[in-house]
């Protein structure tokens, strides 16, 4: 029988002993890794006891609900980087703090270069939370989208539109690009137009749509009714008509619509005309009408019309 390879014997050797340490490293670890899912599970519930804690200490005070969210998720994030660094110290030995900070820290700056559009929103996210003036609730318009504000995250914000459509807008577009907050303040100020005949007395139509305006319990009464003369329109003068109501697009709407039928029903009542369109052509030289021509075209059709009905 042919003698073994001893080249082919060592390297066996070298395997196995390899394997032998690595599963002699693996028993010694595991109670470090028993030790680190301890830590993990308890950072977990202590992250979960702090936020129950820090809403209800934060729920009569008079900060306002953005600042709120993000000091609850700042308080969040601190816990879990706290509880992670203590499992990394944990589970790999050779780990100081120091190291880890200074790991997070260049991994920090390689993040921030390879995902620039996500920390630009993190940040961003910050400062809506922190400083900006609508917070959950609020009806904001950002171009052609308008909506209420559902929440505020760190990287985006969700609007629901009036017809159910949810909007997910990125908190960079919205820190950078103007933003209306229709709600920012109690009530809001609506104009519409109103047009009479220029045959119409002008103050007369003035008052009866002023006292139509005040008889609208939609409008905010300690806000004034205001009636001015617009313009000389094509068939019409026209009226602005402004007052002020509540905030939300659909208080806005349901006033709108008891104003127009209160004017509408008033300047009825009252006779004032609210024209139609009227058109006057000019020509440029004048129509010669053959009168002749047209009763001899007249005779003709009657003529016609008496032997059909002879017939």
């Amino acid at each position: 029988m042919q003698a073994e390879n001893p080249t082919f014997k060592h390297s066996l050797d070298i395997v196995w002993q390899s394997i032998l340490d690595l599963w002699t490293g693996l028993l010694e670890s595991v109670p470090l890794l028993l030790a680190g899912v301890i830590i993990f599970l308890l950072t977990w519930t202590i992250a979960r006891i702090v936020d129950r804690v820090l809403s209800r200490a934060l729920r009569d005070s008079w900060f306002k609900r953005g600042f709120k969210d993000l000091l609850l998720q700042m308080a969040t994030v601190l816990v879990w980087v706290a509880g992670l660094t203590v499992t990394a110290v944990i589970v790999f030995p050779g780990l100081t703090p120091a190291k880890v900070l200074a790991a997070l820290g260049i991994g920090s700056i390689a993040l921030g270069f390879a995902f620039k559009d996500i920390v630009e929103n993190f940040l961003a996210g910050i400062l809506i939370l922190w400083r900006f003036p609508f917070d959950p609730g609020d009806f904001i318009r950002w171009g052609d989208i308008e909506g209420k504000v559902e929440e505020i995250t760190i990287r985006m914000t969700l609007i629901r539109k009036s017809d159910g459509v949810l909007v997910v807008l990125p908190n960079a577009t919205l820190f950078k690009e103007p933003v209306d907050v229709l709600t920012d303040q109690d009530s809001r100020r609506v104009t519409v137009i109103c047009g009479i005949a220029y045959g119409e007395n002008v103050d007369e139509a003035r008052g009866v749509i002023e006292k139509a305006v005040e008889s609208c319990d939609t409008r905010a009464s300690e806000k004034p009714v205001q009636i001015f003369a617009q313009e000389f329109a094509d068939s019409s003068i026209n009226f602005e008509v402004t007052w002020w109501c509540g905030s939300t697009p659909v208080e806005v709407r349901r006033s709108r619509d008891q104003v127009v039928a209160a004017v509408k029903r008033a300047l009825d009542e009252e006779g004032i005309e609210i024209p139609f369109p009227y058109r006057t052509l000019t020509l440029k030289e004048p129509l010669h009408i053959n009168n002749s021509r047209l009763t001899s075209e007249t005779r003709q059709q009657e003529r016609n019309a008496g032997e059909y009905q002879s017939t």
